[in-house]
């Protein structure tokens, strides 16, 4: 007997959509449905098109043809307070980290909370904090307790990368989309931030863009594998064989 599908629209549904950048086609065709609660692994080479496809999900990049749905609405037709909404339900983690360096990390870590703030209770946070106990349980989750005061650009890579983990469990979204979260920490730490963004208890939808099949495996549902920017394969991961993984990064 199959589960039942949760109510309301998918968080995201994208319908034959195409990314160009001049005369080079980056995604073509991608027909791709993420229902609530899924934790799904995009896989593929260096190129194939996965950080393009997390931007279009996110909103922060426009289709070149097709349409974007999230929650049901067409991002691509939103602007202002509409599209300002629908984006306060989604948390993004990237490679290039949008943490402001000059700043302590109990900043950083509050600015997951901004969306939800006036601009004055904003800058009152800057003079007085907000929140510290949020705050320091979420930097205690990603073992970096310790850092609570400490300037941003003092922490290595792998702990500016935790910084922005923690920031994304102090905003709570309902949809996590994450390019290669863990490309700069040890395979412990990786397997640890996956369990936090995905925990399936959170009732959170997740995409992630990996180049680790085993930790697709471990920590996600289904496993979608983009190659020249298609899709050529959507499989659960229990059916994520080595032949199908070995097609996905041999030398075109």
């Amino acid at each position: 007997m199959s589960e039942p599908r949760p109510a309301g629209p998918p968080p995201i549904r994208l319908r034959d959509v195409a990314r160009s950048y001049g005369r080079h086609l980056a995604l073509a065709g991608i027909d791709l449905e993420v229902r609530a609660g899924e934790r799904v692994a995009i896989l593929g080479a260096s190129g194939a098109g996965k950080s393009t496809l997390l931007a279009l999900m996110g909103g922060s990049l426009a289709p070149t043809s097709g349409t974007v749905e999230l929650f049901g609405q067409d991002i691509t037709r939103l602007a202002g307070s509409p599209r300002r909404r629908l984006q306060r339900r989604i948390g993004t983690v990237s490679q290039r980290l949008t943490l402001v360096e000059q700043v302590r990390v109990l900043h950083n870590v509050n600015a997951g909370r901004l969306a939800e703030w006036s601009t004055g209770r904003a800058l009152g946070s800057l003079l007085w904090p907000r929140g510290l106990d949020e705050v320091r349980d979420a930097l205690d989750r990603v073992d970096l307790g310790w850092a609570l005061h400490e300037r941003t650009e003092r922490l290595s890579g792998g702990e500016r990368q935790r910084v922005a983990i923690a920031r994304l469990l102090v905003q709570c979204p309902e949809l996590v989309l994450a390019d290669e979260p863990v490309s700069s920490l040890d395979p412990v730490g990786a397997a640890h931030v996956l369990g936090l963004i995905g925990d399936p208890g959170l009732a959170r939808t997740l995409v992630v863009s990996l180049h680790q099949p085993l930790l697709a495996q471990e920590h996600c549902t289904r496993a979608v594998g983009l190659r020249e920017g298609m899709v050529v394969f959507d499989v659960p991961v229990a059916e994520l064989e080595q032949q199908r993984l070995h097609d996905l990064y041999a030398r075109a």
